[in-house]
């Protein structure tokens, strides 16, 4: 699952933008990555860990929801399903 948000330029600076995926580890949980930085420049990525897709989803909505507030627009969306039942 991947989400894209950007946020409209100021001036004549590059647009900042915020991605969010979700996946699975390798030992059952899931990960939750958000890369935030200016387009053209430098990124960071931090990662998080859950022990299940249910949890990890609430992070990833939660997370988006907080972009949103601030500005940011969904610019891109793959994969959006419904949790899978452990």
């Amino acid at each position: 699952m991947r989400l894209l948000l950007q946020q409209r330029p100021q001036g004549h600076e590059a647009p900042r933008f915020v991605q969010l995926m979700l996946q699975p580890d390798l030992f059952g949980g899931w990960e939750l990555l958000r890369e935030t930085g200016q387009i053209g420049g430098r990124s960071t990525v931090r990662r998080e860990v859950f022990l299940d897709q249910t949890a990890a989803l609430a992070a990833l909505e939660h997370a988006r929801d907080q972009q949103l507030k601030r500005g940011f627009q969904l610019m891109f969306a793959q994969g959006m399903e419904a949790p899978k039942n452990s």
